[in-house]
């Protein structure tokens, strides 16, 4: 016989909402739609813990409980939980495996935090476990590994959230400025420029020993077997505490081995937005060009030459041919943000701001009642994880889907294929491959290291 607790999960897990995931104003910020006592609260995993991890994780405490973490440093699992153990008042499993969350039952979904290079293996093997999936940006390492992904989420059912959560949070300015592009308030959009950063070049980094508490092989994963490399000087402020310059922690962003650069890790925010915006959620480019750009090592055939320096572009200004004869400006020049102009206006947002004489019209000509509800498709949620557990209980896809993230971090991942090999590609956004370019083409997917490969 099933306790009460049981039977308000099983409840949960086989009940379909009839609104929409997005639809359903939240009653308190402590709850999402739906769970209304704590024995109905769903049960969540983190995998991959530094920073983004826990971050994910503490926003989640007042939607979900948190069974179990994973994660292959020893250190970082056992600081989280015991982070985690003091904010719920109950202490999770700690697993330097993954799979050995999946095989619970217990756990309704994933949240995974880990490097770029593991998201889609675990993600994919997580769906068909049967677990919903909350997972950080950018999704893929590869565009191959988002047209699986799609194919999973369709084939199982599965709920699937990803991080990009300026849909949701940064007190709605976001949402406010595609509002104001929806209205007309820039008249014709022309250009939108995404400012996204400068990535950091490295001196030569020396083959060092593994410090004991990572399990090297392991956090390669799915990537070439290669050696650990740190040099001495520690990191400062976020993600601080490890080697300033290595091809692990936080670092891993600046080699193509594991991530796509500022490319893929901005990019992934302020890109989506443009899309958003431009209405381009379900189409793509017909051409990506990079204008001017630096990679910080030689490269030769799209390959970098040599594996002990940082190899992601360091300075780029890519041109990206949009739908609507619209161009796309992703650079890492100026503010960092997004810029909008149009045939009769301009303005600028990003996370701490919303500026332009658009805006500033605002207050004698405010947007028209729900024009925010209508971007995003209902009532705006608490926070994102509160609207994937919205989607979870209807069995909805919530806001931040794979199928609008993955055509717009296609613009990414083409930007740096376009440099490596320091030519323009065009892109045919129905076949979603690249024209008449074998070379290019073979940069859409990569196979994983043996052993490492997704289990289906």
């Amino acid at each position: 016989m099933l306790s009460s607790h049981q039977a308000s999960r099983r409840q949960f897990l086989h009940g379909i909402a009839a609104a929409g995931a997005a639809s359903i104003l939240l009653p308190s910020p402590n709850r999402a739609v739906g769970y209304q006592s704590t024995s109905e609260r769903p049960v969540f995993a983190t995998i991959g813990l530094r920073n983004q991890g826990w971050a994910i994780t503490s926003k989640s405490f007042g939607f979900a409980d948190f069974a179990a973490l994973a994660d292959v440093d020893a250190n970082v699992l056992a600081e989280n939980v015991s982070k985690v153990e003091k904010a719920q008042k109950k202490k999770p499993d700690a697993y330097k495996d993954y799979r050995k969350i999946l095989d619970r039952k217990d756990i309704d979904a994933v949240m995974i935090a880990t490097p770029d290079h593991w998201h889609t293996k675990i993600a994919v093997e997580a769906m068909l476990a049967g677990k919903d999936v909350y997972c950080e940006k950018p999704l893929t390492l590869t565009i191959a590994e988002g047209k699986l992904i799609e194919k999973i989420v369709k084939q199982t059912g599965r709920v699937f959230q990803v991080g990009t959560m300026q849909r949701t949070e940064s007190d709605l300015r976001f949402l406010k400025a595609i509002a104001l592009v929806r209205d007309g308030r820039i008249g014709t959009v022309k250009k939108v420029t995404c400012g996204i950063d400068r990535m950091e070049s490295s001196p030569v980094i020396p083959e060092v020993a593994v410090p004991e508490h990572i399990d090297w092989d392991f956090w390669l994963g799915p990537a070439p077997k290669v050696s650990y490399r740190a040099l001495p000087e520690l990191r400062k402020g976020y993600g601080g505490g490890v080697p300033l310059y290595s091809n692990c922690h936080y670092s891993f962003r600046n080699w193509h081995e594991y991530s796509g650069g500022k490319l893929t890790d901005w990019g992934a925010h302020h890109v989506d937005i443009a899309c958003w915006a431009l209405g381009a959620t379900e189409t793509g480019p017909s051409k990506v060009t990079p204008v001017e750009y630096k990679l910080p090592i030689e490269y030769k055939d799209g390959h970098p030459t040599v594996a002990d320096q940082y190899n992601a572009a360091t300075q780029f200004t890519i041109r990206v041919d949009m739908p609507n004869d619209v161009e796309l400006t992703i650079t890492s020049e100026g503010d960092n943000g997004i810029l909008f102009e149009g045939t009769e206006g301009r303005f600028f947002v990003n996370r701490g701001k919303l500026t332009g004489k658009p805006v500033e019209d605002l207050k004698d000509k405010p947007l028209p009642d729900g024009a925010i509800e209508t971007v995003y498709g209902g009532k705006v949620s608490a926070n994102h994880t509160a609207n994937f557990i919205e989607g979870m209980k209807a069995r909805k896809q919530p806001i931040s889907d794979v199928w609008s993230h993955n055509r717009m971090l296609e613009i990414c991942h083409l930007s740096n294929i376009a440099m490596r090999l320091n030519r323009e590609v065009k892109w045919d956004p129905v076949k979603r491959e690249i024209i008449g370019d074998a070379q290019a083409n073979s940069f859409l997917g990569r196979e994983n290291r043996k052993g490492f490969e997704i289990q289906m």
